[in-house]
């Protein structure tokens, strides 16, 4: 463990939300196990996934606000345990009822790891690391959701998918301890000072209300180029297999290194001119996948994912430091607008595919990229005409 206090911080959160992340998403790639091994069908087994997200949706809010009236790393330890415990139960359930049950129970608690620790952060952290803290819990939740399909369906082979429950349970309560542990803990006069905002007051306060639907847009177009890229490419021209389809998911990688570089170009450019540059760089990734080429798919979903993730930095970094009250309830809104975001997303394209194909599905998606580009250029020009008055009050001091 590095021995400078920030660096060592933002290993671990790094490696608690890798964690989380982990233990979301292990039955994605053993769905058709689960269906073999219960005698259930497509829609039952996909519920182990779908349980985890409505428990989230269900317990994102209520998170948020008990992130701003108590102390956060109890908050951090309780939820961590639980979720452990219901990844042992996982494991052990016998029937696929209490194997859903298990993992609603899990997401029902996500949020006191997730939301709750962005809260924290934004708290305790000062405004020179934010951005780049908060990058590295954006990579986080890349190496997370890479690291559960792996575990469930490649480390550890498919039948033996009660393991990979274990293996992650043990991850996460080794990195909850070490949080836990390693977090400092809070000035308790910050958290009575936050009680008396309210979830209307984060909600209707446009400065924030536009960087929710940063989050919405980016999510929508991500979503969706990541559910129906993979019907374009088994057709014509390019007739891939499922395996070749697959190794294109590897471009998420490049979320690892883009989380922490956007929050140091935040940093030194300002969060609204590094979502003007995410959302052009997505874009461009857009563009190049209508591009009939093999290379051309690797270079696009590498700029979609370089893009995406800058987006997503920069604004939960933005978010954060516009807040100095509230922010469990602002982050849980964030985190919910997201979410939706990515259901709204995968839905419409939906039909946008049915009706136009591929470039129906890239003509929604740059509609919607407009939303995080014009959110970008106004934080660029409150940014600029902050910066213009800070000058000219200190020349009239001078």
């Amino acid at each position: 463990m590095p021995k400078d206090p920030a660096t060592r911080l933002q290993w671990l959160v790094f490696a608690l939300v890798s964690a989380v992340f982990t233990t979301v998403y292990i039955p994605q790639p053993v769905l058709p196990v689960l269906r073999q091994t219960f005698g259930v069908g497509e829609g039952a087994a996909s519920m182990t996934v779908s349980a985890v997200v409505l428990g989230i949706a269900v317990a994102n809010l209520p998170f948020g606000a008990l992130a701003d009236r108590l102390p956060i790393r109890p908050i951090l330890l309780t939820g961590g345990l639980v979720v452990s415990a219901a990844g042992v139960a996982s494991a052990l359930a016998p029937t696929l009822p209490l194997l859903v049950a298990a993992r609603f129970l899990q997401g029902l608690f996500v949020p006191a790891l997730t939301t709750c620790l962005a809260a924290y952060l934004a708290r305790e952290m000062p405004a020179e690391r934010l951005n780049v803290v908060m990058g590295s819990y954006v990579s986080a939740t890349v190496v997370g959701g890479l690291s559960g399909r792996l575990l469930g369906g490649f480390v550890l082979p498919p039948a033996h998918w009660r393991w990979a429950f274990l293996v992650a349970a043990g991850l996460l309560l080794v990195a909850t301890l070490a949080a836990h542990a390693g977090l400092p803990r809070e000035r308790h006069d910050e958290i009575r000072g936050a009680e008396t905002v309210r979830f209307r007051d984060v909600l209707f306060r446009h400065d924030l209300f536009r960087l929710y639907c940063v989050s919405a847009g980016a999510f929508f177009v991500f979503s969706s180029v990541f559910n129906y890229m993979p019907f374009y490419l088994h057709g014509a021209p390019f007739h891939w297999s499922t395996r070749a389809v697959t190794l294109l998911y590897l471009s998420y990688l490049v979320g690892v290194v883009a989380g922490p570089l956007a929050g140091r170009l935040s940093n030194r450019v300002g969060n609204g001119t590094a979502m003007v540059v995410g959302a052009l760089t997505f874009g461009a990734g857009l563009a190049v996948t209508l591009v009939p080429r093999g290379w051309a798919m690797a270079v696009a979903l590498a700029l979609i994912c370089a893009g995406f993730f800058t987006l997503h930095a920069s604004a939960a970094g933005a978010l954060n430091r516009k807040l100095s009250a509230g922010r469990g309830r602002a982050n849980a809104f964030y985190v919910l607008f997201y979410y939706l975001g990515g259901a709204a997303g995968i839905t419409l394209s939906g039909h946008a595919y049915h009706l136009a194909g591929w470039h129906g599905v890239v003509a929604l998606a740059a509609g919607v990229l407009l939303v995080p580009l014009s959110t970008g250029v106004v934080e660029m020009r409150l940014a600029q005409r902050d910066g213009s008055a800070t000058r000219s009050s200190a020349a009239r001091a001078r």
